[in-house]
């Protein structure tokens, strides 16, 4: 199945841009500092309009996982407290486990830069 291309828009340009140069991008509260992904333009927790952006350390656990098609589909809860939906890479799904330590690596899929998860350690 081929991979369509996001179309960012004004909440989630920063993401899509931190992509194109090889970070994961977080949005973060500008007022009460909570993280929060995906992104949103309003903080959930205080309200606010202001954001920020951090970057990830790129590390994490899987939370869960699923095979879908020829992928592993995944959510990460990454060390920063945040979950993100991704795919698996350079695993077999016979080695996958919830709470597998995980870490990021950028794949082009049909010309698009995405931002997926291995194992660590995996070269």
């Amino acid at each position: 199945m081929p991979v369509i291309p996001p179309v960012p828009n004004r909440d989630d340009q920063y993401f899509w841009d931190g992509v194109a140069d090889g970070r994961l991008l977080l949005q973060r509260c500008g007022d009460c500092k909570v993280l929060r992904h995906p992104p949103q333009p309003m903080c959930a927790a205080c309200g606010s309009l202001a954001q920020e952006t951090i970057a990830a350390a790129g590390r994490g656990t899987v939370f869960t996982w699923l095979l879908s098609d020829d992928r592993i589909a995944t959510i990460v809860e990454l060390e920063e407290g945040v979950r993100m939906v991704s795919n698996l890479v350079d695993v077999d799904r016979a080695d996958v486990r919830i709470g597998m330590p995980v870490e990021l690596t950028f794949v082009e899929l049909d010309g698009v830069a995405l931002p997926q998860f291995r194992p660590v350690g995996v070269a």
